[in-house]
């Protein structure tokens, strides 16, 4: 029996805001496993093209499987596919200037990701802790927890995870090195700061969130492509960014607002779509996930002022 496909959160929003315009250029900056590229793929029609970008190797792999099925399935309306396996970041240096009509990202850890212990995103089941997309390069999770001063991971727990006991979990967390999996890290926490009274989550959330977002510098690449994507979109051209922690979410809100004042988007989200009742029940992963999309207008007399806060 075929697994189920993979649905990804909030998919109508998104193609609603994004706008697919048969035959037009379109990045998803975040493929996955693909399920928002295939949903823009069949509204693309075979003069269309669309860029993907992934960092995660995996999860490109599994994708492109995916998008190449559609594209066979699709035949004479084939679109073009360019599989870009690199980090979003990069996508101000890869693309042309004013090529996209559209552009979207879905932050954040994949279902793939989170699911496959080896990876060791999650604490719900026990790998090793390393949390990089890239498993090509970089620093792992178990670098990070062993090697940094009780000072260091006390202020990335707090900023990153925006967890209030943090100098206590970084207490524990010099006390009890060295740790080498998922599961010893979360009974660390979970020992070092039980779950308190009305908490919906389990203790060691914040801090997985913390060391993943420190291991994938993702905030730096949100900023990246965020300072990018003016100067990538066509005049009318879509910008869609899906967060789902507030740290990813103050970053899209607070871009789109300077590129509103500078009179270079219209932004399209008064107050960021969240999703409905019945996919949060269907897709839990969907209760954290905010959308905000914004239009580029036609170039002002405010552009250079733009470009430093926005896009080039």
């Amino acid at each position: 029996m075929q697994e189920p496909r993979h649905v990804p959160v909030l998919l109508e929003e998104a193609m609603n805001f994004l706008k697919v315009r048969p035959g037009g250029v379109y990045a998803d900056a975040t493929l996955g496993l693909g399920g928002h590229s295939e949903a823009i793929l069949r509204r693309l029609g075979g003069a269309g093209k669309l860029i993907c970008f992934d960092r995660d190797p995996q999860a490109m792999a599994q994708a492109q499987q995916r998008l190449e099925a559609v594209r066979a399935e699709l035949g004479a309306e084939m679109p073009e596919v360019v599989y870009q396996a690199d980090a979003f970041s990069s996508a101000g240096k890869l693309l042309e200037p004013a090529s996209l009509d559209g552009l979207l990202a879905d932050f954040g850890v994949s279902s793939l990701q989170l699911d496959e212990a080896h990876r060791g995103f999650s604490f719900r089941t026990d790998g090793p802790l390393d949390m990089r997309m890239d498993t090509r390069s970089g620093i792992t999770a178990e670098q990070v927890v062993n090697q940094e001063d009780e000072n260091q991971l006390a202020d990335l727990i707090y900023e990153f995870g925006e967890e209030r006991r943090s100098r206590r979990i970084a207490r524990a967390i010099v006390r009890a090195r060295p740790i080498a999996t998922t599961a010893e890290l979360a009974r660390v926490i979970s020992a070092a700061a039980p779950s308190m009274k009305g908490d919906k989550i389990h203790p060691a959330t914040r801090t997985f969130q913390a060391i993943r977002i420190r291991v994938n510098d993702e905030l730096g690449e949100i900023g990246s492509l965020l300072e990018s994507a003016g100067s990538l979109l066509k005049v009318g051209g879509r910008l869609v960014m899906i967060s789902f922690h507030s740290l990813e979410d103050r970053l899209v809100k607070d871009a789109f607002k300077a590129a509103r004042e500078a009179r270079q988007f219209e932004v399209l989200t008064k107050k960021p779509v969240i999703a409905e009742e019945q996919e949060m029940l269907r897709n839990p992963r969907s209760r954290s996930a905010k959308l905000r999309a914004a239009e580029k207008l036609a170039p002002t007399v405010k552009v250079k002022e733009f470009g430093r806060r926005f896009g080039r």
